[in-house]
Parts: C-alpha cells; sequence; structure tokens
C-alpha cells in the first residue's frame, strides 16, 4: 500500500479518536440512526446523480491508487532511453519486439516499428492523454459529489433529530443529551467529507497528473525516436519533465533501464 495515504488514514482516524475518548465517554459519539441517515443518504443521492458502473468503478480505482504504486517519471525516462538506443543499434523495426506491459507504450513502439509519421504518433498519445483525463475526472467527480453530499445528509439528520426533540420536550434535563444525538450526524457528515471522500479525491487527481506526465514522456519520446535523435538529446527534452534536484545523470553505457510495468529489452532476430 502507498506510505502516505496508509499513513494519512491512520494518522487521521487516530487523532480523532484519542481526541473523543480523552473528551470522556465515547459511547456518545455511537448512533446507527444517524449512520443510516448520512451514509446511506450519501450513497443514495451519488447514484441519482451517477450511473452505477460510474460508483463502482470509482470505488475500484481508490482501492488500485492506495494499493499499487504509481510509475516513477523518472524510470518512463529511463525505459524511453533505452529505447533511442536500441534503436540506434538495431533500428525502428526492433521496438516491435520490446515486452511491455503498458498497453500505451507497446502501442506506441508499434508505431515505431512501422515507421508512422510523426504526427500519427502525437495524434495517438494525445488521444490517449484526453481518454485517460476524461476517466479519471468522472472517478475524481463521484468522490466529489460524496464530499457535497455527506455535510448535507449530516445536516439534514441534526434537523430531524431536533424536531423530534422539540416535539416531545417535556423534561429539561433531556436536552442536552438529545441535542448531542442530533448533532451527530452532523459530525458523520463532516467526518466522511474531510476525512474519506475528499482525500480520496485529491489522491486520485494526484495520480492523473502523474499518468499523464508519464504519457506526456511516451509521446515526447518516440518523437525523438522517430526524428533519429541521440539519446543523449532525448535525455535533455525528457528530463524537462522532472524537478532538477530530481534528475538522475545520465548514463552512457549500455545498461538497460526498466520501468514499473515495462520491460524495455528488445528481442534479437
Amino acid at each position: 500500500m502507498d506510505f502516505a495515504s496508509l499513513l494519512g488514514i491512520i494518522s487521521g482516524f487516530a487523532l480523532i479518536i484519542i481526541a473523543i475518548f480523552l473528551g470522556g465517554n465515547p459511547d456518545v459519539f455511537v448512533n446507527i440512526p444517524g449512520l443510516m441517515i448520512v451514509f446511506g443518504g450519501t450513497i443514495a443521492a451519488t447514484l441519482l446523480t451517477v450511473q452505477f458502473r460510474d460508483v463502482l468503478n470509482a470505488f475500484r480505482a481508490a482501492w488500485i491508487v492506495f494499493t499499487q504504486d504509481r510509475t516513477n517519471a523518472q524510470e518512463m525516462i529511463d525505459t524511453m532511453l533505452e529505447l533511442s538506443r536500441i534503436s540506434h543499434r538495431h533500428g525502428l523495426l526492433m521496438l516491435g519486439d520490446i515486452e511491455t506491459n503498458s498497453r500505451v507504450l507497446q502501442r506506441a513502439a508499434n508505431l515505431l516499428a512501422e515507421a508512422a509519421s510523426e504526427q500519427v504518433i502525437r495524434n495517438t498519445i494525445q488521444n490517449e492523454i484526453d481518454s485517460l483525463i476524461a476517466r479519471h475526472f468522472t472517478v475524481q467527480d463521484v468522490f466529489k459529489k460524496m464530499a457535497m453530499y455527506a455535510p448535507a445528509f449530516g445536516m439534514l439528520g441534526t434537523l430531524i433529530g431536533l424536531i423530534q426533540m422539540l416535539s416531545a420536550l417535556k423534561d429539561p434535563e433531556t436536552i442536552g443529551p438529545a441535542m448531542a444525538i442530533a448533532l451527530l450526524t452532523t459530525f458523520y457528515g463532516s467526518l466522511l467529507a474531510t476525512v474519506v471522500f475528499l482525500p480520496i479525491a485529491g489522491k486520485l487527481r494526484a495520480r492523473t497528473l502523474s499518468e499523464v506526465t508519464n504519457l506526456e514522456i511516451v509521446r515526447e519520446g518516440c518523437i525523438s525516436i522517430l526524428t533519429n535523435d541521440h539519446y543523449a538529446h532525448v535525455y535533455e527534452q525528457l528530463s524537462s519533465y522532472l524537478p532538477e534536484a530530481s534528475r538522475k545523470p545520465l548514463r552512457m553505457g549500455g545498461k538497460q533501464a526498466k520501468a514499473e510495468g515495462a520491460d524495455a529489452k528488445g528481442k534479437k532476430a
């Protein structure tokens, strides 16, 4: 699991739980009807807003993001540099034999092997980028909507509790406990929005930016390979996608570089 995500989830809930226990009786923070109103209402409103398939895809994507490491941009640059070396030594046709788990990189390598034009390669990978952004936006939008609905249903639950309390108001001593129960749904809504839904949407957005950067590296690297640029020139062009402090010095040897999910080892005929 991504360490930052794990640390954020644990620390966020731990601090809130510790504060609850230090404040007194934690039992007063448990209210099943309030949870039903907030969580159930949030899911119901989200299903009314978007398609059921999109909700399933959103939770599936959240699980993937939090449990799988993202491909490092430097590793993708190393992979494109290795492809550049292979093309210079064995020709573009050899790129069609590379082994990779990246569908976009495989497709780009095949286009290079087929000697496709620069415009075809640029348009193909740009379409992949645009499609990825659109798909990820739909997933992020699901959690943003849930973050918007959860506090609203929390307030709705509070109003329901206040109405029930005031309609049965006889003993003044019961006002305090009844008010506390009524406010719990607001607490639940705010908790879900700020600790769960909004952080997940933010993490998904960060992953989107990372994947877009990797695809842009593939696009520009393929165009440089097609125009027969020396791999030192390819490195200079692609390294601009990284902060200067994170750039690795260029190795002029023949050692192959591997990116996560992509083995750019060429097969000799």
